[in-house]
């Protein structure tokens, strides 16, 4: 049961893609291609966060947060830092996890990617520097081609919450940033009423796919409960897992510094 657990809260930050094989490609890095996109309107903004319980079946077993840090700029561009957390686990088994993204604001492209891991006995930190439209490059090591848009594991999270969602739809993306894991699968399945610590929400429920282990691979069957408002705030997450299975419900929520004050609030009605 405890390395069952410690699986579980694990698979938490490697939800989108990052137990594939990397490919190797050896290109001419072009460093940076301007991209000609319109502003979106996203939901969320500096100072936005959220708080989430993390169980394994009945088990609480940590928690998870996500947070829009700050404004920050890169190679020039202005960009949201994210920054995306899991800790927790067992005795015997604890979990200290990172994930931080920077993304253009313009454009939701990322530009820059880092994780951290701490499980167990096992340690690991990456550094991606993301170049839309050319190339991305891992530590110090060759650079590989990527999409015109891309976007990372953090980011996605972002970025589905500011696409239309209809129930009955699939929606389809050449998104991510390693081409070969694209595309990247939205399934529309329903709308809901659902209860959790922060309070009730109506919701829109997704189920997102890749092609990687974890999580939002085919065969983890996640689905995501997003709020039905223009906040698109994810509220609940559940996954079934080989043993088990591994749930995170809002336990409070903080809106953007803008939003203070206003109509957003903690609660869904």
């Amino acid at each position: 049961m405890t390395t069952a657990i410690g699986i579980a809260i694990t698979s938490l930050t490697l939800a989108i893609g990052l137990g594939a094989q990397d490919t190797v490609v050896t290109i001419t890095p072009a460093w940076m291609v301007p991209v000609d996109t319109p502003g979106v309107n996203v939901p969320s903004d500096r100072g936005e966060s959220a708080d989430y319980q993390v169980k394994y079946g009945i088990f609480s077993v940590g928690r998870g947060s996500m947070q829009v840090m700050k404004i920050d700029t890169v190679r020039g561009r202005e960009s949201w830092h994210i920054q995306f957390r899991v800790r927790g686990g067992v005795p015997g088994f604890r979990v200290n996890d990172r994930m931080e993204s920077w993304i253009d604001t313009k454009t939701l492209a990322s530009l820059r990617f880092y994780q951290q891991l701490d499980q167990g006995n096992y340690e690991r930190e990456r550094r991606f520097e993301i170049y839309p439209g050319s190339t991305y490059v891992e530590d110090e090591r060759e650079p590989q081609p990527t999409v015109a848009l891309p976007l990372d594991d953090g980011s996605f999270l972002y970025f589905i919450r500011t696409i239309p969602l209809e129930v009955g739809q699939e929606y389809s993306f050449e998104r991510y940033f390693r081409p070969d894991r694209n595309p990247v699968r939205i399934q529309v399945l329903r709308k809901e009423r659902i209860r959790v610590p922060a309070g009730e929400f109506e919701t829109i429920v997704i189920r997102p796919t890749i092609k990687a282990r974890g999580i939002f691979s085919e065969d983890g069957h996640a689905e995501v409960w997003l709020t039905d408002d223009d906040r698109r705030l994810m509220v609940q997450m559940k996954s079934r897992m080989k043993v088990g299975s591994l749930n995170l419900y809002l336990r409070s929520y903080t809106p953007p510094t803008a939003a203070q004050g206003s109509a957003a609030d903690t609660t869904g009605k």
